[in-house]
């Protein structure tokens, strides 16, 4: 039976014409050591994430869902807007087209919603500290470095999803206008969708908001998790993706609707070679790939394994019967689709509004499956 569809959804492939030929770049990897190049920077900085004590407060996690590593034999894709009507669309075109690095953080000790204000003021001053190496700096003062903490509303997956809070980094300008706007040079948020597994099973104290993600110098991301690790208790961690989800999130986002332009479904896959890492990208046209996973797919919103599996073998079969290359034998490294591309080290660019909650909501699952 298997074979069957198989032969079926190859026969979707064939108008697609020959994929594109490898192309040689570097690749970004961690080290021998396991630290990530946030590690290597944090580390010179004097200001190293991994010091910091794993679980706070003796906090202990139940496992209610996929063994840490692994993904679960079945998903839900949303086809709809979960968008709530106070989300503010100047906010979330904010988040959009921007690559982010990818954090999973602990639950949050006696964090408050009612003092961000506080929160901004004493940020501003210990980011200022941080960048004047180690200087005296009175909290209050102008320090021409502002950070704003401030909630992003509207992106909630269920009702007990705790508010996103976004958090920004801008220096003051220096130009005599009296409505100088401030630059924007650093950017991050703070989000849990869906993570009720999680939310219901720690103490009131907590506040769970496993997913960060980062955009500017990592400097400053350093920087601004250190001082929640110190104030909140919690572990910030770099989130990566592994050749599985990767594979997983390209099902899941090529089987997602459109109305816009679709872009091509483009998979980069890593070869070890010495002196340099060889890359092959494979470029899908997207009426192609859509018609191969809709071959694929038996249950219209939901995926399984077994289709994931499916559909990639599809596409490994077609790309060897043109190159002779088992891309089997080689390591999905970066996935790019209209919905958002992602890379194996963390990196994600969201593309599209309609999506952001069901992406979120796949990001959620991989950061909490990462802490617990």
């Amino acid at each position: 039976m298997i074979l069957a569809e198989r032969a079926r959804a190859e026969s979707a492939m064939r108008r697609s014409g020959r994929p594109s030929l490898w192309r040689r770049q570097d690749v970004d990897t961690p080290d021998s050591g396991g630290m990530t190049r946030l590690g290597r920077k944090t580390a010179e900085t004097g200001i190293n994430f991994t010091n910091t004590t794993r679980f706070s407060r003796g906090l202990t996690f139940t496992r209610t869902h996929t063994l840490c590593g692994q993904s679960p034999t079945r998903r839900i894709i949303p086809q709809t807007s979960l968008l709530q009507e106070n989300a503010d669309p100047q906010k979330i075109a904010f988040l959009l087209r921007k690559q982010w690095t990818l954090y999973s953080v602990t639950p949050m000790y006696k964090f408050s919603y009612g003092n961000l204000k506080e929160y901004s003021r004493l940020l501003s001053a210990f980011v200022a500290t941080e960048k004047q190496k180690g200087l005296a700096v009175e909290v209050g003062n102008d320090l021409g470095i502002k950070v704003i903490l401030s909630t992003l509303l509207g992106l909630r997956g269920t009702d007990q999803d705790q508010a996103a809070i976004l958090v920004q980094i801008a220096l003051r300008s220096q130009l005599p206008f009296e409505n100088a706007e401030d630059k924007v040079v650093w950017s991050g948020w703070f989000c849990c969708i869906s993570g009720d597994d999680l939310s219901e099973s720690v103490p009131e104290d907590f506040t769970c908001l496993s997913l960060f993600l980062a955009n500017g110098a990592e400097s400053y991301t350093a920087i601004v998790g250190s001082w929640f690790q110190k104030t909140f208790d919690c572990y910030f961690s770099r989130l990566t993706i592994s050749p599985l989800n990767l594979a997983w999130m390209a099902a899941m986002w090529t089987g997602c609707k459109v109305d816009s332009y679709m872009a091509a479904t483009e998979l980069v896959f890593s070869v070890p070679c010495i002196p340099q890492s060889l890359d092959i990208s494979y470029a899908i046209h997207p009426e192609d790939a859509k018609a191969l996973w809709d071959t694929v797919q038996k249950t219209p919103g939901e995926v399984t394994q077994e289709e994931v599996n499916l559909f990639m073998d599809c596409l490994y079969s077609h790309f060897y019967r043109h190159f002779k290359i088992h891309l089997s034998a080689t390591r999905l490294v970066k996935v790019s689709t209209s919905i958002a591309s992602a890379h194996c080290d963390g990196n994600i660019k969201i593309l599209h509004s309609k999506h952001l909650i069901g992406v979120l909501t796949l990001l959620t699952e991989l950061a909490i499956s990462q802490i617990q």
